[in-house]
């Protein structure tokens, strides 16, 4: 029986809308939870998750039967309604409305798990916008700044 098989591990960024600081400690363990479980009812395991106040980084991988915007849709829209029923103070929530994916090959797995584990002291240094360039510019992917936030 013919067989397709697929291993594609996905770097997944994405801020708050305008950079916004929602993603406090107060809800940040039971967003990352929920986010994981979303994607694991899409059928994409989350390998590595976290996030700082205004933006999540999720390395997870993906099905081969889902498109990558349908897989960051269901998600972004899961969690923009899960955020806002943790109180008042999270019912003008929102999310910036794109995203960045990178391919992350087998052998960097570990590296990028420890970056993303690392989200809290690399912000102490770096803000949003300089980590994303970065982030952007060793992917080699092109962009227009006045496109790329919202």
């Amino acid at each position: 029986m013919p067989q397709s098989l697929a291993k594609l591990h996905l770097h997944l960024v994405f801020s708050t809308k305008h950079r916004s600081p929602w993603l406090g400690d107060t809800v940040r363990e039971d967003l990352h939870a929920y986010a994981a479980a979303v994607l694991r009812r899409e059928g994409c395991p989350v390998v590595a998750i976290n996030s700082v106040e205004d933006h999540i980084h999720l390395l997870l991988e993906l099905s081969r039967t889902q498109a990558i915007c349908n897989v960051v849709e269901a998600l972004k829209i899961a969690t923009s309604k899960w955020i806002k029923t943790r109180g008042l103070e999270y019912s003008e929530f929102a999310r910036q409305a794109g995203y960045g994916v990178f391919a992350v090959s087998a052998s960097h797995i570990a590296t990028v798990c420890a970056y993303i584990a690392r989200q809290r002291e690399h912000h102490a240094r770096h803000s949003f916008q300089d980590e994303y360039r970065g982030i952007l510019e060793r992917h080699r992917v092109g962009y227009d700044e006045q496109f790329v936030w919202d």
